[in-house]
């Protein structure tokens, strides 16, 4: 028996609810099978980032090459990376072994506005990584950190957006969480926008949403669904997800990534192919 191998590459979220732990928890409901390679160790919880210890560039190449070269990965996510050097190892490991369906999140700054990517990587990132990429994932104060523009409302999300694939040659999932009001997502991808409308879940327990929409994006795209088919199951993961109701620690606590022991394969066959407006 086989089942489709997905690689994440980031962080490390010592309470669990996001980075590597998130990412493996998703690709593992999703029918994948989850392995990682490490960018930083973060002593965190859901009251914010105490501390960041990053892994040396080289080491890094060392556990993405491990994995490479004996379980070739059919999806690759991309999150948190803490300076330059860790984006070049990355960005040649990606060509070395020509990785595919690579999603990158572009992780800057934690749930509780804790900064995660030195803001001298920032060139590297978007230089060397995001044009390897097969779809970039920001929410919107990422994306007007990219574009240097703000975005409040539906027109300017399809022009930044557009933007931002033209500039990296990619597709882009603009995330319209952050918004007020509603939280539709939408994808540019080859001169095409197609907007995916999203349920709302009234909770302050968000921890991880990103990293976990993401690697369920990744985990998609490697069972052989198109991006479209993949962001739509992805979406609707992360509200069961949410909606599940878990509540734990004294912040923003982590979903629930077990869908509150819901049959996964009964939500799995009801999951939506694509979402369109």
């Amino acid at each position: 028996m086989t089942i489709a191998p997905v690689l994440t590459i980031a962080g490390s979220d010592s309470s669990g609810g996001a980075g590597v732990q998130a990412d493996l928890k998703t690709m593992t409901m999703l029918g994948c099978f989850g392995m990682s390679a490490i960018t930083a160790l973060t002593a965190q919880n859901t009251l914010g980032v105490q501390g960041i210890c990053p892994v040396p560039a080289e080491f890094l190449k060392q556990q993405i090459a491990a994995v490479c070269e004996d379980i070739p990965p059919a999806a690759v996510k991309v999150g948190m990376v803490y300076d330059t050097p860790q984006i070049l190892a990355i960005a040649e490991a990606v060509a070395q072994y020509q990785l595919p369906h690579v999603v990158v999140d572009p992780v800057m700054v934690a749930t509780s506005g804790d900064p995660l990517l030195k803001q001298q990587a920032q060139q590297a990132l978007t230089e060397q990584l995001f044009p390897l990429a097969e779809l970039l994932t920001p929410n919107l104060p990422e994306a007007e950190q990219l574009t240097g523009t703000s975005i409040t409302s539906p027109p300017q999300m399809e022009q930044a957006a557009r933007q931002l694939s033209e500039t990296y040659h990619t597709a882009v999932l603009l995330k319209g969480g952050h918004s007020v009001g509603s939280c539709n997502d939408l994808l540019y991808a080859a001169g095409t926008a197609t907007w995916f409308s999203g349920q709302r879940t009234d909770t302050p327990n968000t921890h991880g949403t990103g990293c976990t929409l993401s690697s369920a994006i990744a985990a998609n795209l490697a069972k052989g669904y198109s991006l479209p088919q993949a962001i739509a199951r992805a979406k609707g993961y992360i509200t069961a997800a949410l909606s599940a109701g878990l509540n734990l620690g004294a912040g923003s606590g982590p979903l629930d990534h077990t869908l509150g022991g819901k049959d996964i394969f009964t939500w799995m066959n009801g999951a939506p192919d694509a979402i369109q407006e």
